[in-house]
C-alpha cells in the first residue's frame, strides 16, 4: 500500500514556515502499521498542484492533501483537485450555513469570498471543521482514497482524528508499540557509541536517533499482530542500562516538565537568575501547569549593575573576573536563593553572540550554577550555533543540573 502526503502552500517553501502537520500524520499512520512512501511540498500554483494530485492519485492508495482550503485567491486545492480528477465542484448550501453562523457568533458578516468554502467535489463526503471555516473532504477516486484537510494544525488534527482516522482503522496492519527516550548531556556521536550494536535487524522493529538543540532522542518502534511491546521491552531496558541518568524522559515529557514533577514531589522551590538567557529559563519552568507550587520568582539581570543591585553580586567580583565567569555565576545562584528564600537558586551567565566574544571568552561560553542549602555547583559550557541555540542549550543545561541534583544528593 502506497501512501502520499501533499503539503500545499508557498509559505512552506520559504524559510519562515515549517510543515509539522506531516510529522503528526506520519506518526498516526505508523500507529496503524502504515508507512508514508512519499511526501511533497507544493506552492500555490494551480498547474503544479493539479499535476501532483493527478500523479499521486494514480499511484497511491491514500493521498492526504493539507492546506489550500481557505477562502482567499491563493487557496486553490479544491480547484486543483477538480481539474486533476475531472470532477466538478458542486455548491452545497448546507456547508455555507455553518460558515455564516461562525461569523455571526463573532458579531461579523461573512465576506463573500468565504462562499468558495461551500463547494464540494462531486461524489465527495464533507468532513466537518469544528475549529475553522474550511470543511474537509473525503473522496474515493478509482483505487485511491483522498482526504482534503485544512492547513492550520488546530483544525487539521481534530478533523483527522474524528473523521479520517475511523476510516483508516480497517487498514490496520497490526498493533504498534512505541518508546521515546530523551537524552541530554551527551552528543549524538556519544549516544551512537552506546547503542551502535543495538539496531534491530528485522523490518518489524526500528530504532532511530534524532538530534535537536540540547538533547538527543531515541525512537523505538515495533509492529506486529501480537504484543509488539514485548519486542522492544528488552531493547528499551538495555538502552536504559547503558545510558542511565542521562535519559531524562521515556514518556515524551519535556525537560521542564520532568524538573517540575521532581520539584513538586520533593516539595522544593526554585528561583532563577538569568543574564544571557533573558528569562527563557523562567519561561520554561512556568510553562508547566501548577508551576506556582514550586517556582517562586525569576530575575533577568542583564547588566552588571542589576546583578549587584538585585542579587548582591559584589561589584569587585565582576571587575576581577568579568560577568561571564564561574565566580559570578556562583554568586548569582547564591544571591537569588537568598533573595527569594527558595530551596534552590539557578543561575545562567554567558555570551550568546553573535558579537561580544574574545579569544579568552568566545561566543557560546556559558556558566550555569546551582545553589542549595549545602553547597553550590558551577559548570562551564561551550555551546555552538546561533544566538537562539545558545540560549536554549543554556536553559537546558541549567534545568538538567537541577534534575540531577533532585534525583541525587539530598538537599538539606
Amino acid at each position: 500500500m502506497k501512501i502520499e502526503i501533499l503539503a500545499v502552500g508557498s509559505e512552506l517553501l520559504s524559510p519562515f514556515f515549517q510543515d509539522t502537520n506531516s510529522l503528526y500524520l506520519t506518526r498516526r499512520l505508523n500507529d496503524l502499521g502504515l508507512d508514508v512512501t512519499r511526501k511533497t511540498v507544493i506552492g500555490d500554483n494551480l498547474a503544479e498542484l493539479r499535476d501532483a494530485i493527478r500523479a499521486a492519485s494514480s499511484r497511491s492508495s491514500l493521498v492526504l492533501i493539507m492546506g489550500g482550503l481557505g477562502p482567499t485567491g491563493d487557496d486553490i486545492t479544491r480547484e486543483a483537485c477538480a481539474e486533476a480528477l475531472d470532477r466538478p465542484l458542486v455548491f452545497k448550501e448546507e456547508l455555507l450555513r455553518p460558515i455564516e453562523e461562525r461569523f455571526r457568533r463573532r458579531g461579523k458578516m461573512m465576506p463573500p469570498w468565504n462562499k468558495a468554502q461551500a463547494y464540494l467535489l462531486e461524489g465527495a463526503e464533507s468532513l466537518p471543521n469544528e475549529h475553522g471555516t474550511a470543511p474537509g473532504q473525503w473522496l474515493i477516486h478509482g483505487e485511491a482514497r483522498l482526504a482534503l484537510l485544512p492547513g492550520p494544525p488546530r483544525e487539521l488534527i481534530p478533523m483527522f482524528e474524528s473523521s479520517v482516522w475511523p476510516k483508516l482503522r480497517e487498514w490496520r496492519k497490526g498493533a504498534t508499540a512505541r518508546r521515546t527516550f530523551k537524552i541530554t548531556g551527551l552528543t549524538e556521536s556519544e549516544v551512537e557509541g552506546h547503542i551502535a550494536d543495538l539496531y534491530p535487524k528485522t523490518q518489524t522493529e526500528r530504532l532511530t536517533i534524532l538530534s535537536a538543540p540540547g538533547q538527543i532522542e531515541l525512537h523505538l518502534a515495533a509492529f506486529g499482530d501480537e504484543n509488539p511491546a514485548a519486542a522492544i521491552d528488552g531493547l528499551a531496558a538495555e538502552i536504559e542500562r547503558r545510558i542511565g541518568a542521562r535519559i531524562f524522559s521515556s514518556s515524551g515529557e519535556e525537560l521542564e516538565a520532568v524538573v517540575g514533577r521532581l520539584l513538586d514531589e520533593s516539595r522544593r522551590t526554585v528561583a532563577t537568575a538569568e543574564s544571557c538567557t533573558g528569562g527563557l529559563l523562567a519561561h520554561r519552568l512556568t510553562n508547566i501547569p501548577g508551576s506556582s507550587d514550586y517556582f517562586l520568582e525569576g530575575f533577568v539581570v542583564y547588566g552588571n549593575r542589576a546583578k549587584t543591585a538585585r542579587l548582591g553580586v559584589p561589584e569587585s567580583l565582576i571587575q576581577a573576573h568579568g560577568a561571564v565567569s564561574p565566580e559570578v555565576a556562583e554568586a548569582m545562584a547564591e544571591g537569588v536563593r537568598t533573595a527569594s528564600r527558595a530551596d534552590v537558586g539557578l543561575a545562567v551567565t554567558g555570551i550568546a553572540g553573535p558579537g561580544g566574544g574574545t579569544p579568552e571568552k568566545p561566543v557560546g561560553l556559558v556558566y550555569t550554577a546551582l545553589a542549595w542549602n549545602g553547597g553550590t555547583d558551577v559548570r562551564k559550557n561551550l555551546f555552538l550555533g546561533g544566538r537562539e541555540n545558545v540560549k536554549f542549550q543554556s536553559s537546558q543545561k541549567a534545568l538538567d543540573m537541577l534534575r540531577l541534583r533532585l534525583m541525587g544528593a539530598e538537599m538539606t
